[in-house]
């Protein structure tokens, strides 16, 4: 087949496929989109980098990560309870890369021995992905008296220092149980 046979092939194979395209769009009144069924969600992929050089901010207690005096990284402080201590997850720095983690809402109304009936509510439902790929991770777990290291009378426990390389096979879904009202 020669050139001009080929180039007129395709044309027309492009415009009959564009053709069909356009045949099988078509509007859906209510009751027709009340008979299709689909499935919701968010499909998510990634390659988060968190403070791999060190953090922008440089004072009394973070600064660069060649710095041995100085803290390497971001700072995530959580309380439990309103009177409580700090958790803290400090100094994190690293990659990670993951592909397949899913967000979707999903109604619980039965199983859990029982108590799916009487919770009768939707969760959020997180699908964990086949796969999370770690390059050079790094935190601290911690316990703190104050959020910021800059407040007055700071004071910090480091509890465990973590360092993650390679793969890590992740299977099944967590559930997030909405408490309060809405």
């Amino acid at each position: 087949m020669n050139k001009r046979y080929r180039q007129a092939a395709v044309i027309v194979i492009a415009m009959f496929g564009a053709e069909q395209a356009a045949a099988e769009l078509d509007r859906l009144d209510d009751q027709d989109l009340a008979e299709v069924s689909g499935q919701g969600g968010i499909y998510l992929s990634g390659d988060i980098s968190i403070n791999e050089m060190g953090g922008p901010i440089e004072n009394s207690y973070f600064g660069c990560c060649d710095n041995p005096d100085k803290k390497c990284g971001a700072r995530l402080a959580y309380r439990l309870k309103a009177d409580g201590g700090w958790m803290v997850l400090d100094e994190i720095r690293g990659n990670f890369a993951f592909e397949g983690l899913t967000l979707r809402v999903r109604s619980i109304d039965s199983g859990f021995g029982g108590d799916g009936e009487l919770f009768n509510r939707d969760v959020m439902e997180i699908g964990l992905p086949d796969i999370v790929r770690y390059n050079d991770v790094r935190f601290k777990i911690a316990g703190s008296n104050m959020p910021r290291p800059t407040d007055p009378g700071f004071r910090q426990t480091d509890i465990l220092a973590v360092e993650m390389q390679g793969e890590v096979i992740m299977e099944g879904n967590l559930l997030v149980f909405p408490t309060g009202n809405p």
